[in-house]
């Protein structure tokens, strides 16, 4: 193994559609789905241009099984963080073919941010509005004090 090297990858995207669950021959679970990632940015002309990534993710075990497949689906916001894993076969005329794709951590490596395509808000699950400060101007008895 060469020193001084890192393959991590982090992404946050949305799902474009449900996990697909499989399990191996000796009944571990393995999820595959890909992740949209969005860029903008200003083109010569002035005019935004937007660029949509799509990235195959997959997930291995537990995490697979009792997270990924019951509550990750289509239009989730998800961050996922793993490594790069190229795989290598050949196609019916022999050709060799390469796909490469994120395995995500065996803990923590999936995480939901935000509801899916069902939800009434694509933020759920994340409140960003301000808390609202209580009134402080309510006169606290002697007795309400716990010390």
């Amino acid at each position: 193994m060469a020193k001084g090297t890192v393959n991590k990858v982090t992404l946050i995207g949305r799902l474009g559609q449900d996990p697909e669950i499989r399990f191996t021959g000796d009944g571990a679970a393995v999820a595959s789905f890909s992740v949209a990632t969005n860029e903008s940015w200003k083109g010569k002309d002035g005019e935004t241009q937007e660029r949509t990534e799509w990235t195959k993710v997959t997930v291995f075990g537990s995490t697979a099984e009792k997270y990924v497949q019951p509550y990750v689906k289509k239009g989730t916001l998800v961050y996922i963080e793993g490594s790069l894993k190229t795989d290598k076969w050949q196609d019916k005329e022999g050709n060799e073919r390469y796909s490469t794709g994120v395995v995500a951590n065996n803990y923590g490596g999936v995480q939901i941010l935000g509801g899916g395509e069902n939800s009434l808000d694509s933020s759920s699950g994340m409140n960003q509005e301000p808390v609202k400060k209580k009134n402080l101007d309510q006169t606290v008895e002697d007795d309400d004090l716990p010390f």
